[in-house]
C-alpha cells in the first residue's frame, strides 16, 4: 500500500499552523507552562474583552473566580497529559453574565497548554461590544452637534454677561460672574464632547515612552499631583514605541490626574502614585483595523493608594458620562479608552479599597519605524 507523505514540498507548516490558530472562529488561549497567557487568538480577544489583560497578568488560574470550569479544563488536561474535553460547560467571567461553552485542553508535549471553546449562540462580549461601539458613534455625533450648534450662542452669552458685569451694581456683579464662570464650563464640556468627533489617525511616530511620562510626571507634580507622593518604576531596556507624543501625553495626564484625586480624597496627607513601564512578553493584540501589532506591547501602569472604583462602575468605567466625581462629565476615560484604540492598544485596570491600577498596553516600534 502506499502512503502519501504529509509533507508537501516548499510548504511552511509551522507558519500555515499558527495562520490557523490566528484566524480560528474559536476562542483559542496558549498557557504556558509557567501558567502565565502566552498567547490569544483575535476570537479570544473578542470573548474576554479587557479581561484579556488581566489573564495576561501572572497566572492564569489566579485572574479567574475560584472554582472556574476554564482553570479546571486546564488542570485536567495537565494532570492527565491528554486532551480533555467538557460540553456544556458554565463560564463566569469579569462581572458578564454566565454562559455556557463546549471546551477543549490540549497538552502541546513542552509544558504548555492550548485552550479552546466553542461558546454557544455566539460570543456573550458581541453584543457588549456592539452596545458600547453604538454608544461611541453617538457621542461623536453629538460632538460634532454641540460643536456647531452652541459654541458661537456660549461665546455671545459670556460676551453680554460681561458687558452686564461692567455696568452693574456691586451687589448684582457676583451674577454677571457666574454667569461667565457657568458658561465657560459649558464651554470646556462642548470641547471635551468634541474630541470624540476627530476620527482622524493619530500621527505615530517611534517614541521613547520614558520621555512622554516624564514630561506627563512634570505636569502632574506642579499641578494635580502638588503634595502626592510621586515615583516611577521604569524598564531603562524598553524600545520605543509607535504612538503620537501629543495624544499619549493626554492619555497619561488624564490617568494621573484620576489618580491623584484619588489619592488625594484620602484626606490623611499619605496619598501615592506611582508609574511603572514594563515589556509583555507573549501578549498579541490587534489594531482598530483588525491588523496584528508587531512584537510584545508595551506596558504602562498608573497605580495610586485612593478609595478605589466603586463597584457598581467597573464594568462600564470607559463608557461615556460614567464617573465617580460628583461633577465629572465621565468623558475623561472615554476618551482615553479611544485614543489608546486608536494607537492600537488595550487599556484595563485592576481595583481594590487602597489600590487601583490601570494599564495600558501600546504596540512597539519595528526596525524599519526606526531606521525611516
Amino acid at each position: 500500500m502506499n502512503h502519501r507523505s504529509r509533507a508537501a514540498p516548499g510548504v511552511d507548516y509551522e507558519r500555515l499552523k499558527a495562520a490557523a490558530f490566528e484566524l480560528s472562529p474559536e476562542p483559542a488561549l496558549v498557557i504556558a507552562a509557567d501558567g502565565a497567557l502566552a498567547s490569544a487568538n483575535e476570537a479570544a480577544e473578542a470573548l474576554f474583552g479587557q479581561g484579556l489583560g488581566l489573564l495576561s497578568r501572572g497566572r492564569f488560574g489566579a485572574a479567574l473566580p475560584e472554582g472556574s470550569a476554564l482553570v479546571s479544563l486546564y488542570r485536567r488536561a495537565l494532570e492527565e497529559d491528554a486532551r480533555v474535553r467538557e460540553r456544556g460547560v458554565e463560564i463566569s467571567l469579569f462581572g458578564l453574565p454566565s454562559f455556557e461553552a463546549d471546551g477543549a485542553a490540549t497538552p502541546l508535549g513542552d509544558g504548555s497548554v492550548l485552550l479552546t471553546l466553542h461558546v454557544k449562540n455566539g460570543l456573550p462580549g458581541g453584543e457588549r461590544n456592539s452596545v458600547e461601539a453604538a454608544g461611541l458613534r453617538t457621542i461623536i455625533g453629538l460632538g460634532r452637534m454641540l460643536a456647531h450648534e452652541i459654541k458661537n450662542p456660549l461665546a455671545g452669552i459670556r460676551g453680554a454677561a460681561q458687558l452686564l458685569k461692567s455696568g452693574a451694581k456691586a451687589e448684582d456683579a457676583p451674577l454677571a460672574q457666574l454667569i461667565v464662570d457657568e458658561t465657560d464650563r459649558v464651554r470646556r464640556l462642548v470641547d471635551r464632547m468634541e474630541a470624540f468627533s476627530d476620527d482622524a489617525l493619530p500621527d505615530c511616530q517611534p517614541i521613547n515612552i520614558h520621555q512622554v511620562l516624564d514630561r506627563v510626571k512634570a505636569l502632574a507634580a506642579n499641578g494635580v499631583a502638588d503634595g502626592l507622593a510621586l515615583a516611577d518604576y521604569y524598564d531603562p531596556s524598553l524600545p520605543p514605541t509607535l504612538g503620537d507624543e501629543d495624544q499619549l501625553i493626554q492619555i497619561f495626564l488624564n490617568l494621573v490626574k484620576n489618580a491623584a484625586e484619588a489619592a488625594h480624597s484620602r484626606g490623611d496627607g499619605r496619598g501615592a502614585i506611582s508609574i511603572h513601564t514594563a515589556y509583555r512578553h507573549g501578549v498579541r493584540m490587534r489594531a482598530a483595523k483588525g491588523q496584528a501589532l508587531r512584537g510584545a506591547p508595551l506596558e504602562v501602569r498608573i497605580q495610586d493608594n485612593g478609595p478605589g472604583v466603586p463597584p457598581h462602575l467597573r464594568e462600564s468605567l470607559f463608557q461615556p458620562f460614567v464617573t465617580t466625581k460628583t461633577h465629572g462629565a465621565g468623558l475623561g476615560l472615554a476618551l482615553v479608552a479611544k485614543l489608546v484604540s486608536a494607537h492600537g492598544g488595550l487599556i484595563d485596570f485592576e481595583s481594590e479599597p487602597g489600590r487601583t491600577v490601570f494599564r495600558v498596553l501600546l504596540p512597539i516600534a519595528s526596525e524599519e519605524d526606526v531606521a525611516g
